[in-house]
């Protein structure tokens, strides 16, 4: 009957042991795809252009499906790269380079990581109607009363187009006037319904470039830059912190056709998550791909 005891009580503790070391198992596997993820609370800046809403919320939507809890807020462009390069805000996929935002990028660029280019193809320049008067800046003359209707004050577009006022001589009675992106693109299309002139700070990817017959004007002085691309980049440390986080940050890549779709259903009514949801159900093997599934 000892022996029997005996027996019982080995089987009973092996029985607990196995369950143990299941849990145990288990417990790593949860704690390895957490470490995985790492921190999941993630904040996404971005300053509040067509293009930068549409990227934004759809790297959001990407994170989310990834498991992560993503904020994004939308930030004045100095402050974006300030959020940023000081650990306020985790990451950014509206990085306008090397041009529009040269200035921002060399103050910041030893306290954020680059990831590189999520968009290729990228302009600005001064836009006009198709039926513009006028195919080059050298002449421009007395046009839309002299005026360039521009962005935020700072950005560097219009920055390009200050910069362009001083280098064509023909445009030294003309100003450039700041407003905000919905406001030039308010008077964009006043002023084509009214067939009124008008010159505005553009670039594209932009969602009126489907909408409108658009053209840039030739920048014979290069003052504009040649073609631009969007950068992604981090705070120091994340990958540390969240390396899911930053390995699909980094392979975010996408075309200006797929970031102008998102643009087009956010200007015609959609609401910037619901159009996102949209591309990222649509494209639900790309997505798997940037998540690294």
């Amino acid at each position: 009957m000892k022996k029997l005891g005996i027996l019982a009580l080995t089987l009973v503790m092996s029985i607990v042991l196995v369950a143990c070391g299941g849990d145990e198992e288990k417990s790593s596997s949860d704690d390895q795809a957490s470490g995985d993820l790492g921190e999941k609370d993630l904040k996404l800046s971005y300053v509040e252009w067509d293009s930068e809403v549409a990227s934004t919320h759809v790297m959001q939507k990407i994170l989310e499906e990834a498991g992560y809890n993503v904020e994004v807020n939308p930030l004045d462009n100095a402050i974006m790269w300030e959020a940023v390069a000081s650990g306020e805000a985790d990451a950014s996929v509206s990085a306008w380079l090397p041009v529009t935002h040269k200035d921002l990028y060399e103050k910041h660029k030893d306290d954020i990581d680059d990831l590189g280019e999520n968009l290729k193809g990228a302009k600005i320049g001064l836009v006009v109607p198709k039926d513009f008067p006028v195919d080059s800046i050298e002449d421009l003359s007395k046009e839309a009363d002299q005026k360039i209707t521009g962005i935020e004050p700072g950005a560097g577009v219009v920055q390009a187009a200050e910069k362009a006022v001083e280098e064509y001589d023909n445009l030294s009675d003309w100003e450039v006037v700041t407003s905000s992106s919905a406001a030039m693109a308010q008077s964009l299309g006043d002023s084509i319904d009214s067939e009124d002139e008008i010159v505005v700070t553009g670039w594209s990817p932009h969602w009126k470039f489907q909408k409108y017959d658009l053209k840039y004007l030739d920048d014979p002085k290069g003052v504009f830059g040649e073609e631009e691309h969007i950068n992604t980049f981090a705070r120091k440390g994340l990958e540390e912190d969240s390396p899911k986080a930053y390995e699909i940050l980094d392979n975010f890549e996408w075309s200006t056709e797929e970031m102008e779709k998102v643009m087009l259903d956010i200007q015609e009514g959609s609401e910037p998550s619901e159009a996102a949801e949209k591309w990222v159900e649509d494209n639900s093997d790309k997505v798997k791909e940037i998540i690294g599934e």
